[in-house]
């Protein structure tokens, strides 16, 4: 497996030459494996890429560690996560050849509570996440000209458009979602072939793990999504709107 040549950006590209290479990309790498999509990224942005994780598994990190060795994790720590959750990261940050960086909100969750009322992820779960995962990402994210998501179209109907290159416009950024067109199959037989880390609460009934208070286990029949803010009306939290 080749890596990525990676030549650091001698100036910061413009918001403009950013989105052009987003919107071209996205046309020229619709079909790509991921593997090529992750490698482009890499050359093209060398150390201004960096993957997310919410540590449901390490799928993409492990994709982006084969092509771009030591490359950067960025894990929103919440402050509510599960337990499994963290010990995902900390087991991703042992064995991957990866630099896990860890995001926190400016607020703990005490002093949250103390300004906003206790439980705020019940009674404004969107100002929660606002404030516990957009509010971080944003900042963390400065320093980087594109991110690398795990977002999948078969997820949610919310989902089903995502591009595998395309543009972040809030953020003004290069949005890569490398494993867009794959199938939880697909996910399910990449995690077996190179004995991937996930989460073991994928193993307890989970599809999809957020923060402990906003998460519960699906149903049969259900998507993958329906566990997340069960019974609210809200399906994203934010990051990826």
């Amino acid at each position: 497996m080749s890596t990525a040549h990676i030549t650091e950006q001698r100036s910061p590209r413009s918001p403009e030459e950013l989105r052009s290479l987003a919107e071209q990309a996205g046309r020229d790498l619709e079909e790509a494996d991921a593997l090529d999509v992750l490698r482009w990224a890499a050359e093209t942005f060398g150390h201004r890429f960096c993957v997310t994780s919410s540590m449901e598994d390490a799928v993409v990190a492990h994709l982006a560690s084969r092509v771009f060795p030591g490359v950067r994790v960025v894990f929103l720590d919440t402050g509510y996560h599960f337990p499994e959750t963290i010990g995902t990261r900390d087991a991703v940050e042992a064995v991957m050849d990866v630099e896990v960086i860890t995001l926190t909100p400016r607020q703990t969750v005490a002093e949250q509570d103390a300004e906003y009322g206790p439980r705020l992820h019940d009674r404004d779960p969107d100002l929660c996440c606002a404030l516990r995962k957009v509010q971080p990402l944003e900042e963390g994210l400065r320093g980087y000209d594109a991110w690398a998501t795990g977002l999948r179209r078969e997820e949610s109907p919310t989902r089903a458009n995502t591009p595998v290159v395309g543009w972040d416009e809030k953020r003004q950024k290069v949005k890569v979602s490398p494993i867009a067109r794959w199938s939880q199959q697909d996910v399910d037989d990449y995690i077996a072939e190179h004995g991937v880390l996930t989460n073991p609460l994928l193993s307890d009934g989970y599809a999809s793990i957020g923060c402990a208070p906003c998460t519960r286990r699906v149903l049969a029949g259900e998507d993958a999504r329906a566990g997340r803010w069960a019974g609210s009306g809200k399906t994203e939290c934010g990051l990826h709107l």
